[in-house]
């Protein structure tokens, strides 16, 4: 059995997977099914129904739309259990990802939140843009 690349794609690169499902980012989470499993935690993926949720998305998405993606994401991502707590990123918030990413044993987190990027690599775990996570193998 052919061993799968873990990978973690933060809030923004999923949201934006539902709004531009042409974009960069829509094409990096379809790459990253393509080569493995995208790892979620109980507190990334109520930030991303929290973020979906906002007003702001009512004129580009029906409820209807978020539910399915988050239906989708559900049966094709894996919740992994966080063990340890990292404090390593510039913002605080954005510690989750680094959380799942360590705990669930990934290959990279696909962002483009400057905040992670900054800390690339962490822990030998790699932090890229969308556009460069498009160039792996």
């Amino acid at each position: 059995m052919i061993e799968q690349s873990l990978w973690v794609l933060d809030t923004n690169t999923l949201v934006s997977r539902l709004l531009v499902p042409d974009g960069g980012a829509a094409q990096a989470v379809d790459h990253a099914l393509e080569r493995g499993i995208l790892l979620l935690s109980e507190e990334t993926s109520g930030e991303l129904v929290e973020v979906l949720d906002r007003p702001k998305f009512n004129p580009y998405l029906t409820a209807e739309d978020q539910r399915r993606f988050l239906a989708l994401l559900g049966g094709v991502a894996r919740v992994v259990p966080i063990t340890r707590r990292s404090q390593a990123c510039r913002d605080p918030k954005d510690d989750k990802f680094l959380d799942v990413a360590l705990c669930g044993q990934a290959r990279a987190i696909i962002t483009g939140d400057q905040d992670l990027l900054a800390l690339d690599p962490f822990h030998d775990i790699r932090i890229v843009r969308t556009a460069t996570f498009l160039t792996w193998p």
